[in-house]
C-alpha cells in the first residue's frame, strides 16, 4: 500500500512561483509583497455535503481550489500560496492522482503555489487555506454598501444549482443546457480579474456560495442596511430553455448557490464604469436591485409586476435542519 509520505511526493510537490521554501519541510517559507496587506480564507468540501460520492476526482481537484480563489476575488486580491489537507478513507492513488492534476491545472491558472498541508485517514473530504494579497486599504469588503446604491451581479448565476438538480435526479435538463450546468457546477470560474478590476468601484463585495439572497444577506448585515431586489432582472439567459420548471429555475437563481459569481454594490455614479468594464472583460455584469435604508438585512423582491414580496428561502445553511 503507499505511504502518506510516497503519495504526498509523488502527487504534490511541484516546483513553486513566488515562494521561498514549499511542501516538504515542517512549514512553508513566503515572502510577502512590500505595501501589500495578506487575504487568508479557508474552505472545506466534505463528500455527500459538498460534492457527490461518484463526481470525478480531477473535477473535485479543480474546484477544491477554485472555491477558495473566488474568496480571494471577492477581496479584490491576487492568489499567491495555497495549502491543503486531505483525509481520504483509504490511500487510492488512482483518485489523488486525478485530483492532483485537477487541483494543479486551477493552481497554473491563477498563479498558486502549494506550499503544504496534510493528509490522513478518515471520511473523504479536502480543506484548503489560501494566502493572497492586496495593496494595503484596497480590499474589497462587505460593510461598505450604502443606501441607494446599484446591487450587481457577474456571469450567470442559477447555472451550477441546476446542474446539482440534474445530478441528484430532481429535475431533467434540456439536451442543450446539461452540459453547461453540470461544468457550471463541477468547474466553477472564480472571478479574479473582475475582483481586482473592481477596486476602486465597488463599495463592497461578496462570492457567491451559499445562494444569492443569503449571500448578500451577509453585505447587508455588515453595511447595516437592507435591499430590494428586482427578479424580472436577473440575468436568466438561457435557463428557461434548458429547464421548464420555472419554480425551480427561480429558486436556483435567488437561493441555489455555487455560482462563485460575484454580488458586489457601487455608486450609481459607477454604472458606466462598469458597464465598460463589462465588456473589457467580456463578462455579463447585471444590475439587479438597490440597496434600501432599511433595518440591517431587510431584503424584499420586486416582483414583475412591481409589488414586493418577502422570500420564502435565500439560500444554503449548512446546519438548518
Amino acid at each position: 500500500m503507499v505511504s502518506e509520505f510516497d503519495l504526498i511526493k509523488r502527487h504534490f510537490q511541484r516546483p513553486t512561483r513566488h515562494t521561498e521554501l514549499g511542501v516538504g519541510d515542517d512549514a512553508a517559507l513566503m515572502r510577502a509583497t512590500p505595501g501589500c496587506e495578506l487575504v487568508v480564507s479557508t474552505d472545506m468540501l466534505v463528500a455527500g455535503t459538498h460534492f457527490l460520492p461518484d463526481d470525478e476526482p480531477e473535477s473535485l481537484g479543480w474546484k477544491a481550489l477554485a472555491v477558495s480563489v473566488s474568496d480571494i476575488a471577492a477581496m479584490g486580491a491576487v492568489p499567491k500560496w495555497a495549502l491543503l489537507a486531505l483525509a481520504l478513507p483509504q490511500p487510492r492513488e488512482t483518485f489523488v492522482a486525478a485530483f492532483a492534476r485537477g487541483l494543479f491545472a486551477c493552481a497554473d491558472a491563477f498563479g498558486i503555489d502549494l506550499v503544504g498541508g496534510d493528509t490522513t485517514r478518515g471520511p473523504l473530504n479536502f480543506c484548503v487555506t489560501i494566502v493572497g494579497e492586496v495593496p494595503q486599504g484596497g480590499a474589497l469588503r462587505r460593510d461598505g454598501a450604502w443606501p441607494d446604491e446599484d446591487i450587481w451581479i457577474s456571469g450567470r448565476p442559477g447555472r451550477a444549482a441546476l446542474g446539482l438538480a440534474q445530478a441528484r435526479g430532481l429535475t431533467v435538463l434540456g439536451e442543450a443546457g446539461r452540459a453547461d450546468c453540470l461544468t457550471a457546477l463541477r468547474r466553477p470560474q472564480p472571478r479574479l480579474a473582475l475582483g481586482m478590476a473592481l477596486r476602486g468601484i465597488a463599495s463592497s463585495a461578496i462570492d457567491v456560495s451559499d445562494g444569492l439572497l443569503a449571500d448578500l444577506g451577509h453585505i447587508l448585515e455588515r453595511s447595516g442596511v437592507g435591499a430590494i431586489v428586482d427578479v424580472a432582472a436577473l440575468p436568466r439567459d438561457g435557463l428557461d430553455r434548458c429547464c421548464d420548471d420555472a419554480e425551480l429555475v427561480r429558486d436556483c437563481l435567488l437561493a441555489g448557490g455555487d455560482d462563485y459569481e460575484l454580488v458586489f454594490t457601487a455608486a450609481a455614479e459607477r454604472r458606466d464604469d462598469i458597464d465598460l468594464l463589462a465588456r473589457r472583460l467580456g463578462l455579463p455584469l447585471t444590475r439587479i436591485g438597490s440597496i434600501a435604508d432599511e433595518p440591517a438585512g431587510t431584503l424584499h423582491l420586486r416582483e414583475a409586476d412591481g409589488s414586493l414580496s418577502v422570500p420564502a428561502r435565500r439560500g444554503y445553511d449548512h446546519f438548518a435542519p
